[in-house]
């Protein structure tokens, strides 16, 4: 394969992430008052999604490190789209979390071969300028998704931006069969054998520089979802923004995060992984520090969040490539392993802030804000100490 075909891989099966959630996003208030649930459940169908996505994926890894990316990717694709005609025409609430917790699940596979691709074809420092790559085209995705949800919500309902997934999840399916070959070069029979699997997960979890690029992804994306399971609220019924208008809103974050993946690649040559990650975390911190302050001082509305958020989007278009790479840079041989466990931390991390914000969601725009500075100065912890200290042996 090319590598702007493999480019083209990475963003579609890495895209599929924030499809499902930002097109999504927009419809989020008139399906929770068009199925008359509480606000609690309108975010389990975020958070159930997140949790199925991450649990599934310490099952794909092993699964394709044994009999190979593209059957995995086949399989996922399709449980995808069927996940997403089933959520299309859910009656009830209930069945429609369920045919999310089916989506995530599905999803996991596509966005975990991702990682491991990149690891199959390319050493670390390598894969982490391929990975922003294909993270620009995910944020290319992510950046049409919003606006495109706020659009059919509002010109045909909740019920037409869920069937859009569909029809990508089709679309992405035919490519793979069509185009894709086989990325891992030698596949372990042994992969799935209760002992090989505890000793695989063991050297995992017993590598510093694992958990160092993990913390660091984990952190950054739990200051994404804050924004993502919260904002539709914020914006469209405290602060009184219309879906086209919210849409649009999040497609500029979305732009801002492709920035960071350009910065990321610009960066990379010059200061390295370690330095890169140290100088954006300064960003993140700036933003999420001014994001507490605005919300102290009771400066809530939609500049004092997004001005501070922007700066927290470019950073995190730096430290999502260059920490997910760096978690499986060390495993050449599980990079499926250890991508499902990456990929895992990530999602259990957003379950718990969906889980938090269900109840700490109060009708005003505090919580988004409080919880993206939380998270600032977990990113710059992670960034300054854990990733400088262990980080080191993911560039070689």
């Amino acid at each position: 394969m090319s590598p702007a075909l493999i480019v083209l891989f990475l963003s579609l099966l890495l895209g599929l992430q924030p499809i499902t959630t930002d097109l999504y996003l927009p419809a989020l208030p008139a399906l929770t008052a068009g199925f008359g649930a509480t606000l609690p459940q309108a975010q389990l169908t975020l958070t159930a999604l997140l949790l199925a996505f991450g649990i599934s994926q310490l099952v794909w890894g092993p699964l394709s490190d044994r009999f190979g990316r593209r059957p995995i990717l086949l399989w996922g694709l399709g449980a995808y789209v069927l996940a997403s005609v089933v959520s299309t025409l859910a009656p009830t609430m209930e069945l429609l979390i369920l045919a999310r917790v089916l989506q995530g699940v599905a999803m996991g596979a596509g966005v975990m071969c991702a990682r491991a691709i990149v690891r199959d074809l390319y050493k670390p420092v390598e894969g982490a300028r391929m990975m922003s790559k294909g993270l620009t085209g995910l944020g290319v995705i992510a950046c049409l998704s919003g606006p495109l949800g706020g659009v059919l919500s509002g010109w045909a309902g909740w019920r037409i931006a869920l069937l859009a997934l569909s029809v990508f999840g089709a679309a992405t399916l035919a490519l793979v069969a069509w185009r894709f070959e086989e990325t891992v070069k030698q596949k372990n029979p042994q992969a799935l054998q209760p002992a090989t699997l505890l000793q695989t997960w063991r050297g995992i979890v017993r590598h510093p520089t694992f958990w160092a690029w993990s913390a660091l992804s984990a952190a950054s994306y739990g200051g994404l979802f804050t924004v993502l399971a919260s904002s539709s609220f914020v914006f469209i019924d405290v602060l009184g923004l219309s879906r086209p208008a919210y849409g649009f809103i999040m497609a500029t974050v979305s732009l801002t995060y492709i920035l960071g993946t350009l910065a990321c690649r610009r960066l990379l040559p010059r200061l390295g992984v370690r330095r890169s990650v140290a100088l954006a975390a300064g960003f993140t911190l700036t933003g999420g520090t001014l994001m507490g302050i605005f919300a102290l001082t009771g400066l809530h509305n939609g500049w004092a969040i997004m001005l501070p958020f922007y700066l927290f989007m470019l950073a995190h278009g730096v430290h999502q490539p260059c920490s997910q790479s760096g978690a499986v840079g060390p495993f050449p041989y599980a990079a499926g392993a250890a991508s499902a466990l990456n990929g895992f931390l990530m999602a259990v991390t957003s379950f718990i802030v969906g889980h938090w914000l269900g109840t700490a969601m109060d009708g005003t725009v505090r919580p988004l804000m409080y919880g993206v500075c939380f998270w600032s100065v977990m990113i710059a912890l992670a960034a300054w100490t854990l990733v400088q200290k262990h980080g080191k042996s993911s560039e070689h």
